[in-house]
């Protein structure tokens, strides 16, 4: 199971200190991050995608590429890339690229974004959300898989043999998560490639991302992929750690109040009862997390937001480390009972290995049935 972090890049003030990072200080900070990310033992990272303040990270690939250059083996991934407003043949050569420096340590989530405005700022119109995700990402699909594309769409310029440069490294494109908070179409999408499905259930309670895995994992099993529980699932979770649980709630609290996505509305004690977050002692967050894998089976991957809210990076740092210790009794607990037939999560050495297995089946199937 992996275990990581995702960033959305806000930059926010400190309602502690009154004092607001600069863009600059951001996006140094988030690089810091990725860094300690690596350094205590987690294994991914991933950035958000937004094109509008006060958020930073409008630039993924160019990011993850030079954290690529600073780390070992560390997944960079994205917690978004807005597959509704980029153009699918810009997405499939950046991200190939990006997996050729990183040397295969490189997946992607495709999302629609929150962000209204973004639609018109790219040319598009929000909607036909759900019809651009649908469409781009088949183009995308075939991107990487066919080496001259001819495609004609609603949303799009045709192409005529077209080829995508660089080609996906070892002839495998990077694995492809699909993420939702709310539409079942983006659950049926990623069922029916058979990519994983990233559930970001932070903000709502968990009956209603219960009701979207079962239907990624149903319609997994009806596309012929693997059984429902081999279905590749990831989720989301907030976290705030102190060695005492008084003391991370009386710390937090402030961030909490002030947060310019939740801040204002259900206390922190609701908020906390009713979503995934969890501000406490380490074995407070071990206990929740692993009830996750009640609610939603075993699942792959295990993403936490941490640096949001206006907390500086001193305590974001030194959160890592928490996490870190957390981790590593969360990964023995999951391994616990797992089910030998539960895939773990696809990296690209896996889905290398996969390809080749599946050339040997059919090749030894094909000289099977040759006459004598």
């Amino acid at each position: 199971m992996q275990f990581g972090i995702f960033t959305v890049g806000d930059v926010t003030e400190d309602p502690t200190t009154g004092t607001t990072p600069s863009e600059h200080e951001r996006i140094k900070a988030m690089v810091r991050i990725a860094l300690k990310t690596e350094e205590v033992g987690l294994d991914v990272f991933a950035t958000g995608e937004h094109h509008n303040p006060p958020f930073v990270p409008s630039s993924p690939t160019t990011m993850l590429g030079y954290v690529a250059a600073r780390t070992e083996r560390l997944i960079l991934s994205t917690s978004t890339t807005l597959i509704t407003t980029n153009d699918p043949v810009k997405i499939a050569e950046d991200f190939a690229m990006l997996q050729h420096l990183a040397d295969g340590r490189v997946d992607l989530m495709m999302g629609r974004g929150n962000t209204g405005p973004v639609y018109p700022w790219f040319g598009q119109d929000i909607r036909q959300g759900i019809p651009l995700a649908i469409e781009n990402y088949a183009l995308l699909h075939r991107l990487w898989r066919e080496d001259a594309v001819d495609w004609e769409g609603r949303f799009r310029t045709p192409l005529q043999g077209f080829t995508s440069t660089p080609r996906p490294l070892d002839g495998v494109p990077p694995f492809v998560w699909h993420g939702s908070i709310r539409s079942p179409e983006i659950a049926e999408q990623a069922a029916y490639y058979g990519d994983g499905f990233f559930a970001n259930n932070i903000f709502w309670p968990k009956e209603h991302f219960q009701r979207l895995i079962d239907l990624y994992r149903r319609r997994y099993a009806h596309y012929g992929h693997g059984t429902p529980e081999q279905a590749i699932v990831g989720l989301g979770g907030q976290v705030f750690i102190r060695p005492n649980s008084q003391d991370a709630v009386r710390e937090f609290r402030p961030y909490f109040d002030n947060a310019p996505v939740y801040g204002h509305g259900p206390s922190l004690e609701e908020f906390t009862r009713d979503t995934p977050l969890t501000v406490g002692s380490p074995q407070e967050v071990i206990e929740k997390t692993l009830a996750f894998r009640d609610s939603f089976g075993d699942y792959q991957r295990q993403l936490f937001l941490m640096d949001h809210a206006g907390l500086p990076l001193k305590t974001v740092l030194e959160q890592l480390d928490h996490l870190g210790e957390v981790v590593r009794v969360l990964r023995a607990e999951f391994a616990e009972g797992r089910p030998a037939t539960v895939p773990d999560a696809p990296a690209h050495a896996s889905l290398v290995a996969q390809r080749d297995a599946e050339a040997a089946r059919t090749s030894a199937g094909l000289q099977e049935v040759r006459p004598e």
